[in-house]
């Protein structure tokens, strides 16, 4: 039997209502309590029948009864029912599920005993008749309803995935936007006056500018990528702030040019680039501008220190939130982002465990 509208986009559901019935029942934490229940009552067969085959018959019972009894829950009262609820509907199908329990028991426990000739036994008298019928109802009930609300959960698992996903890229997205136009606007006004004075800075200035948009425009297409090119975004980024004033300010590089071979969400350090540029020399603090990368106790440590002292984080600041809200998406609570004041300098600080790989989800 197959469950209309199933597909690969539910997270991997079973087409086949019985195959993935079965498959459920077999997980241990369903199975241990069904073969318990079943033990009992063919122990409870053997010990008060007469007849050699009330063992058999016994374990063929049970094995019916934990079969057909959640596959017909399950057929009758699919947990995304199209059609609209009527009074009259869910009373119908209980009418038919009620029924099916009957006659699975009565063909099992009445019909099949008495066409093989078995004698009397303990799950075939009529008051254990109707207390297997009770089990059927409740058991596949039960078992029905737990199977089909695990499929639930996991197609609402896969989704909150796809969701956070598509999350990531909106902030992939929003990232890219969030460049500072002042920055851009300068950099394209340095240029300008460059054409007229000198041409070959101007077209260096041109071709670091469109790399950068480049590298930024790409980033948005993937989940992860090298943090070697991470941190040459980083450092383009910086040499493009000194365009208009390259005596600004300087950067000092550590562990920058042979970074270890690990790959970062893209554009991780591009708020905290921005902000340093921003919030140090470009707000007329004197002094370097740190950019540093190391390995420290199996943790990638990604710093950007800048001058000028560190007071809070701005209450609609979104850089700073937005790469934390990056890094749990990507590592969970294994990396961090910690932003102090040191003296009169700022120091932003990532740590990423060597070992964690980024989530390859569709972004």
């Amino acid at each position: 039997m197959q469950r209309d509208g199933a597909s690969a986009e539910d997270g991997g559901i079973e087409r086949s209502l019985l195959r993935s019935t079965l498959r459920s029942l077999l997980l241990p934490r369903r199975l241990v309590p069904i073969l318990l229940l079943g033990a009992v009552l063919v122990i409870a067969q053997e010990r008060f029948s007469s007849d050699p085959a009330a063992v058999w018959l016994g374990a063929l019972m049970c094995l019916v009864f934990a079969l057909v009894a959640p596959v017909s829950w399950r057929a009758l009262f699919p947990p995304a029912l199209d059609a609209p609820p009527t009074f009259a509907a869910p009373f119908g199908r209980l009418l038919v599920y009620g029924i099916t329990g009957i006659g699975t028991v009565l063909l099992v426990g009445w019909a099949l005993p008495l066409r093989l000739d078995i004698g009397p036994t303990f799950m075939t008298s009529d008051v254990s008749l109707w207390v297997s019928v009770a089990l059927f109802w409740v058991g596949g009930y039960g078992l029905g309803r737990d199977i089909d609300m695990e499929g639930v959960l996991a197609r609402e698992r896969a989704k909150a995935q796809r969701l956070e996903a598509e999350a990531e890229r909106a902030h992939l997205l929003a990232m890219r936007s969030h460049l500072d136009p002042h920055f851009l606007f300068n950099t394209l006004n340095a240029i300008a006056e460059w054409c007229r004075e000198d041409g070959e800075v101007a077209e260096q200035a041109t071709l670091r500018l469109s790399e950068m948009l480049r590298t930024v425009l790409s980033a948005t297409r993937r989940p992860a990528w090298p943090l070697r090119k991470e941190l040459e975004l980083a450092r383009t980024l910086l040499d493009l702030h000194r365009v208009r004033d390259p005596d600004r300010f300087s950067i000092e590089l550590e562990g920058v040019a042979s970074p270890p071979a690990v790959e970062v969400p893209p554009m991780i350090l591009l708020p905290l680039v921005e902000n340093a540029a921003k919030h140090g020399p470009n707000a007329g603090h004197r002094g370097p501008l740190r950019l540093r990368v190391a390995a420290e106790r199996a943790h990638l440590v990604l710093e950007v220190d800048n001058p000028g002292r560190f007071r809070g984080e701005r209450v609609d600041g979104e850089g700073l939130q937005q790469v934390r809200r990056r890094l749990v998406h990507a590592y969970g609570g294994a990396a961090s982002l910690e932003v102090r004041a040191e003296g009169e300098r700022t120091r932003a600080r990532i740590e990423i465990p060597l070992d964690a790989e980024v989530p390859h989800a569709n972004a």
